[in-house]
Formats: structure tokens, sequence, C-alpha cells
């Protein structure tokens, strides 16, 4: 089993950044592969960025490409989310997932955790 807890949302105006942060326990990170998703109200969960248990390769939403970079410190059973030039339509519930593939679609990853809020002001 792998527990899975985010934090580092908030209320950001347009343009700004903001650093998301998924601490695991349980068993060790290096095990999975990681991956953030974010669901707007009324929307369907929408892949984010995924990175493979060594950080050597990552993925990312069309969305997001060239703003938001994920990294993680294995260390410190940690996965981050960095943010940028973020936009109102970046307004959701971010969650991270793990799964021992890379992949972008939902229903892969088996473990998640219990999500942060980022709201973006125009």
């Amino acid at each position: 089993q792998v527990q899975l807890v985010e934090s580092g949302g908030g209320l950001m105006q347009a343009g700004g950044s903001l650093r998301l942060s998924c601490a695991a326990s349980g068993r060790t990170l290096s095990s999975y592969s990681m991956a953030w998703f974010r669901q707007a109200p009324g929307k369907e969960r929408e892949f984010v960025a995924a990175i493979n248990w060594s950080g050597s390769s990552t993925d990312y939403g069309d969305s997001v490409k060239g703003r938001f970079t994920i990294s993680r410190d294995n260390a410190k059973n940690t996965v981050y989310l960095q943010m940028n030039s973020l936009k109102p339509e970046d307004t959701a519930v971010y969650y991270c997932a793990a799964s021992r593939w890379t992949d972008e679609r939902v229903r892969i990853y088996d473990y998640w955790g219990q999500g942060t809020q980022v709201t973006v002001s125009s």
C-alpha cells in the first residue's frame, strides 16, 4: 500500500507560480511511476504530467507543456509539480497518483492522494 498526501495548493493570480508536493508513505516511491491529474468542477479528471521511477522520462498534457514541470526526489519520497505562468483555466483540484507504469490514463493508477485545490484568478 502507498499513501499519498498532496500539499502546496492555494489561490494565485494569473501569471504566478505554485509548487505542489506529493509525499508518499507506506512503500518506497522509487518503485512507482508518478503522475499528476486535475479535475475541475463538472469536468472529467485530466492528465497533467507523469514521471518514471528514476526521473529520466517525463510526459505532459498538451495544456501544460512548457509551463509545468514534474520532478521527484526518491530519497525524500516526494514528487513535485512546478506550475508557472498559471492561467484561470488551471483552476482545479490536483491529485497525485502512483502506478507501476508511466501512462496518461486515469485507470492505470492504483494509488491516489486526496487532492489539493488550486485556484487561479484573472
